[in-house]
């Protein structure tokens, strides 16, 4: 078998359904779709009847034990000769497996990763959210945007490797913090060959409202820090950035109160972003508005998880 999809889900039935759906119109047909219910309260397993004569389904119910290792579990259950992940909220156009088989095979590629975006029938919220999530003036383009695919680091709402990888490096070493990351730059590590297949992308679907969204970015830059303990240059200038923008807000008001040039000059940089974007954020009055949320939000909050993670002490670190 050539694919084994492997999707951790955790109280999501109806996205699973959305996921599945999906899945099941898929134009490439040698794979399987591996389930891991992950000690959820809400089961998948009624949706999961729906689609057992149109794709090929293994469903495993398990105590909870975090996305990380579900995917591992769905990996030892696989069949495949390559393994393919998606998060549940996730919505995959027809033809990505197909084009997924076709790069690796002419890229000679033995792990990938994808981007996400923002379907036309997504809100103005969720557009937002993907545009916070994915532009240049937010993340540097980190998350799919970048001009060289092999400096990507895939997320485990879109990636895959092989059998062979797995059995070089292993998998997922943590539960629900960075472990995509932190296998990304372990696969790099061992000399395989992962980048970013831009075609290769997926639909987005966040539920997210403004409280988890920030909560979520903040869980972000903690996680980027703590994966430093794995691999010490984990740790780039890109990720220092949301740390920077909000630093520069919180002096700003001290800056303008001594009617510093300084002060100026700052606020005139803020204000420049701010504008750049309002105009870059998509078609649509409502969409630019809230993508100013969502962009001060996702690096305010990333901002502070990297400094939270940063100041913590060794005593209480994760392991």
């Amino acid at each position: 078998m050539r694919f084994s999809v492997i999707i951790p889900v955790y109280n999501r039935p109806e996205e699973l359904q959305n996921l599945l759906e999906s899945l099941s119109l898929q134009t490439f047909s040698d794979f399987e779709v591996v389930i891991i219910e992950d000690g959820s309260e809400q089961s998948s397993k009624a949706i999961i009847g729906e689609f057992q004569e149109s794709i090929n389904l293994n469903y495993h119910f398990q105590e909870n034990t975090g996305q990380g290792f579900a995917r591992n579990k769905g990996i030892a259950l696989a069949k495949g000769d390559y393994f393919v992940f998606f998060d549940s909220d996730c919505v995959i156009p027809a033809d990505y497996l197909k084009i997924l088989d076709a790069a690796i095979e002419e890229r000679k590629l033995d792990a990938h990763g994808g981007p996400d975006d923002a379907g036309e029938s997504f809100s103005s919220w969720q557009k937002a959210m993907n545009f916070s999530m994915t532009a240049y003036l937010t993340t540097g383009g980190i998350r799919g945007k970048m001009k060289k695919p092999a400096k990507y680091q895939a997320r485990g709402y879109n990636m895959g490797f092989s059998r062979e990888v797995y059995q070089r490096v292993g998998g997922f070493i943590h539960p629900n913090m960075a472990e995509d990351i932190e296998l990304s730059i372990r696969i790099k590590k061992a000399g395989f060959k992962l980048e970013l297949v831009r075609e290769a992308f997926v639909y987005h679907h966040r539920k997210n409202d403004f409280s988890s969204f920030f909560r979520q970015s903040h869980q972000f830059g903690r996680n980027r820090v703590f994966i430093t303990q794995f691999h010490k240059d984990a740790l780039k200038l890109v990720h220092l950035l949301p740390l920077v923008f909000l630093l520069g807000l919180l002096v700003l008001p001290l800056a303008f109160l001594m009617f510093s040039p300084l002060g100026y000059a700052i606020g005139a940089v803020y204000l420049l972003w701010t504008i750049a974007v309002f105009f870059s954020s998509g078609p649509g009055l409502k969409v630019k508005c809230l993508a100013l949320l969502t962009s001060y939000g996702q690096l305010i909050g990333y901002g502070t998880g990297v400094l939270r993670e940063a100041i913590k002490p060794a005593s209480k670190k994760h392991h």
